[in-house]
């Protein structure tokens, strides 16, 4: 029988940037040590790659939903019910998903849209403490990983959702011009207001505090949605598999798409994440399944924090500890495309997405049955050099099309 093809997306989250003074005029990706990215733009193909189509806002939802393989024009319903989808939340065809971050206010600024990264433990302990007290009909509260959690409005009423704002694009801003609009407005403004009293009067909160890390002050609704509905990759392609990533969003893309979560102890969605157990985790799930989306937040948490250390260690770690083993263990198999990128960039210097083009290298056995991607090379893999080979993808969901045919 003949081998299967194996397909691997590498997804370093929020890596692409803008120079900074500091580090020469350089990028982060120009600036830090990535021996394994840089073979692999050096050896394969590199290029730019729009993934948020025009008129869309450029958040991690739209822009992984691209890499998937899925035009956000089409498919696109919203972040939160993704989410949901992973956290096993049935979602009826008039119920509504609501992303519920944890977050820190200092009087109307938003001075924190994770608390410090909240323990999920914590995170149980204050949700459950909004279902017991929130009295809404319709309305409910389920916990997820650290500020990450998901409100569901149950045959919500309105044709269109609610108009909200991500927190981490108001950091260090008053909240009010970003306060929910629209239909359901009202509710979502309530519920946060009746958070804040409940976080500061609690009695099981106050006990919690200093045990685990986190101290937040309010929820903040946002990225509301309806039940997505799309065609699996194994329907489209053939292709069965799993992701591997510490953040219910890509799990939710993942599962809509016909894949299942390759669980990994100690993921955590930020600098101290167990980067080993992911790279092992993506060694035994090309065993099972012949494809593998194994995604890296902490690049993108460290530009959202604002802070240029972190993100040069992020990106040095995604290169030795992900791309690196991944190699080693691609390198055992005859026929394999493997897809490394960021889904947007996520400067620091502004602490929040923009929708701007990020480079992408490709590895792939057997060459590019096509003439137009051969000799797309560069030397360095990053928003610059990737931008010198002339090779410009419009449209980032026809790359999984690139890997598996090799061509354009």
């Amino acid at each position: 029988m003949t081998e299967e093809r194996k397909i691997i997306v590498l997804l370093g989250d929020g890596m692409a940037d803008l120079p900074i003074d500091s580090l020469g005029g350089r990028t982060p990706l120009q600036y830090a040590s990535t021996p394994n990215m840089d073979r692999v733009a050096s050896e394969g193909i590199t290029g730019m790659a729009k993934t948020v189509p025009d008129g869309m806002q450029p958040g991690s939802d739209t822009a992984n939903l691209s890499v998937f393989g899925y035009n956000p024009e089409k498919f696109y319903t919203g972040r939160a019910p993704l989410e949901a989808l992973n956290m096993g939340i049935e979602l009826g065809p008039n119920d509504a998903a609501f992303r519920c971050n944890l977050v820190n206010l200092t009087g109307d600024v938003m001075t924190d849209f994770s608390s410090d990264h909240i323990d999920s433990d914590f995170t149980r302990i204050i949700i459950d403490e909004l279902r017991a007290n929130i009295k809404i009909d319709g309305i409910e509260f389920y916990p997820g990983v650290s500020y990450r959690n998901i409100v569901i409005w149950r045959n919500f009423p309105f044709p269109e959702i609610t108009s909200t704002t991500p927190p981490h694009d108001i950091t260090d801003r008053e909240i009010q011009p970003y306060l929910p609009e629209g239909g359901g407005a009202d509710i979502l403004r309530e519920l946060m207001a009746l958070s804040s009293r409940i976080i500061s009067e609690s009695a099981a909160v106050k006990e919690a505090e200093g045990k685990y890390r986190g101290n937040p002050t309010s929820i903040w609704l946002w990225g509301g949605g309806r039940k997505p509905a799309v065609t699996t990759l194994e329907q489209r392609f053939g292709l069965n598999g799993y992701t591997i990533s510490a953040v219910d969003l890509i799990h939710g893309i993942g599962r809509a798409a016909g894949l299942s979560p390759y669980p990994v102890d100690g993921a955590t969605g930020y600098i101290d994440t167990n980067y080993s157990g992911k790279s092992n985790a993506l060694k035994s799930a090309l065993k099972k399944g012949n494809f593998v989306y194994l995604h890296v937040e902490a690049p993108d948490e460290s530009g959202h924090e604002g802070s240029l250390e972190h993100k040069l260690r992020a990106i040095e770690d995604f290169d030795s500890k992900i791309v690196g083993p991944v190699l080693e263990t691609v390198s055992s198999y005859d026929k394999y495309s493997l897809l490394i990128m960021p889904d947007h960039p996520t400067p620091v210097s502004i602490r929040t997405h923009t929708s701007d083009p990020v480079p992408f290298c490709m590895q792939r056995t057997g060459g590019w049955t096509g003439g137009n991607l051969t000799g797309k090379t560069a030397p360095r893999f990053n928003e610059v050099d990737s931008s010198t080979t002339g090779l410009f993808i419009d449209q980032a969901h026809r790359l999984l099309e690139i890997m598996i045919n090799g061509t354009l």
